[in-house]
């Protein structure tokens, strides 16, 4: 067994951690680094299995939401299957579900590696930080900075209630993914998720969009169709850039709203749904207002619970780890994970003005430019690099 400074350096890892929510598995291989432990990440139960076949693994760090295996089958066919394998089930908030006691050496020398879980520091190296249930990751989100786990906590908040929420922050934050994570934590997880970005559809389009039409209803109108807020029925509305609704499409979004009723182009039925509805915008609503741009009316039938994103400048500490987590997305299967500390570096100091999905187009970039050596600070095209001066050049 090999225990590495850098977890994804190592084709023989010591842990796997299995969980089909990618934010809460990046969360546990980042804590399990702070204790300098080789870990790798699995989808779900039969990646677990697969992993555990073409590897020298010794614990495995098991999620009980799993997907595509029954978790206690799950553990009966590994303790057949690999009985030197310790299996320890996790909480949602990343912590051991009373393990059993630990049958292999190895896997004994890993918990007193991780300290925390066995009640008290190692001496050698510091803990795991997990963070507490209510500040823990929302499912595919990535960061601790304290400016996000004030996100998550509001997100957890309201998930459980029927409450509008308003998602503002600048382009590329992540304001959908709030919006995911609010919907699969609260009661309707098991309903539909509709997403509806009022700036990409024209306007003259977005009213048969939103509340549907029958057949006949206008020329090309052939068949009926159901509108997105009636097929969101018993699920969450995410209404993306919600600023960009003309003042017309304010006033018909803010009756239903009001009344929660639906009505087709061309039909006298009215349709009562229950929708829960999430909106989100990168412009200032109540400036706008204000300025007789956006109907103050519906502005606050929108805002009832605000929810404000950081910039990924004010979360500088989470942009190793979300460097790290792009390029496990974009690097072939089982490719070490190969971002230099020189390239670490220059991530720091650039001021991303497209937030995270700027980061994540620059990793996705550079994992080609490298062709599966390390990434050096060149291959990561930002201002002042020789790909960024290659790439304006061309331009020219």
């Amino acid at each position: 067994m090999t225990l590495a400074t850098q977890a994804s350096y190592s084709p023989d890892p010591a842990v796997i951690v299995a969980s089909p929510n990618s934010g809460f598995r990046h969360q546990i291989v980042q804590s399990l680094l702070l204790s300098r432990i080789a870990a790798t990440e699995a989808l779900g139960g039969a990646d677990a299995l697969g992993k555990l076949e073409s590897s020298e693994c010794e614990l495995l760090l098991l999620d009980t939401k799993l997907l595509d295996l029954d978790t206690d089958e799950l553990q009966q066919l590994i303790h057949q299957r690999f009985p030197g394998i310790d299996v320890v089930l996790l909480d949602e908030a990343g912590l051991p579900l009373l393990p059993a006691k630990w049958r292999s050496p190895g896997a004994h020398h890993l918990f007193e590696r991780m300290g925390r879980w066995q009640g008290h520091p190692a001496p050698d190296c510091p803990a795991p930080v997990i963070p507490p249930p209510d500040m823990a990751s929302l499912p595919g989100m990535v960061g601790q900075a304290p400016c996000l786990q004030a996100v998550y906590r509001m997100a957890r908040l309201v998930a459980a209630r029927n409450t509008p929420v308003l998602i503002t922050g600048p382009t590329g934050t992540g304001k959908e993914l709030v919006a995911q994570a609010i919907h699969q934590l609260s009661p309707r997880a098991n309903k539909d998720f509709v997403v509806v970005n009022c700036a990409a559809i024209p306007e003259a389009l977005l009213e048969s969009e939103l509340f549907g039409y029958v057949r006949g209803a206008f020329t090309g109108a052939v068949q009926s169709h159901i509108g997105r807020i009636h097929s969101a029925h018993g699920g969450s509305l995410f209404l993306d850039e919600v600023g960009e609704l003309s003042l017309s499409m304010q006033s018909k979004l803010l009756r239903f709203l009001d009344h929660g009723e639906v009505q087709r182009l061309g039909s006298l039925d009215i349709f009562r749904v229950d929708v829960r509805v999430l909106a989100a915008s990168n412009a200032n609503l109540a400036e706008m207002a204000r300025r007789k741009r956006f109907r103050e009316d519906l502005f606050y039938r929108l805002s009832v619970f605000p929810i404000e994103l950081p910039t990924l400048a004010q979360r500088g500490q989470d942009i190793a780890a979300l460097a790290h987590y792009f390029l496990h997305q974009f690097a072939p299967a089982d490719t070490p994970d190969l971002l230099s500390p020189e390239a670490v570096q220059a991530l720091l100091r650039h001021g991303w003005p497209g937030n995270v999905r700027e980061l994540q187009h620059v990793i996705e970039r550079a994992s080609i430019l490298a062709e599966g050596g390390p990434i050096l600070p060149a291959h990561l095209a930002l201002p002042g690099s020789e790909i960024a001066q290659l790439v304006v050049g061309a331009a020219a």
